[in-house]
C-alpha cells in the first residue's frame, strides 16, 4: 500500500502515545490515529516525522520511567 517513489500525498498522523506514523491525505486515519497537520508526499511527511519524534518511546513508557525516577530521588 505504501509504495516506494510514489507521488500520492499523505498525512503525518499521531496517536495517544505520541508515536508517529503516515496515511493517504485522503483516507481517514484508523481509529485511534490523528491527523497533525502536516501533508506531502512521502518523503517530506517522513522528514518531518525524523526531526519531531526523537524519542521513540511511547509516552506511557516515558511518563512510568520519570515517575521511577522522581520516586527514587
Amino acid at each position: 500500500m505504501f509504495e516506494d517513489g510514489d507521488d500520492r500525498r499523505y498525512a503525518v498522523v499521531i496517536n495517544d502515545e505520541e508515536q508517529y506514523s503516515i496515511w493517504p491525505a485522503d483516507r481517514r486515519p484508523p481509529d485511534g490515529w490523528h491527523p497533525v497537520g502536516v501533508t506531502g508526499v512521502k518523503d517530506d511527511c517522513l522528514a518531518h516525522i525524523g526531526e519531531v519524534w526523537t524519542d521513540l518511546r511511547p509516552r506511557s513508557l516515558r511518563e512510568q520511567m520519570d515517575q521511577t525516577r522522581e520516586e527514587a530521588r
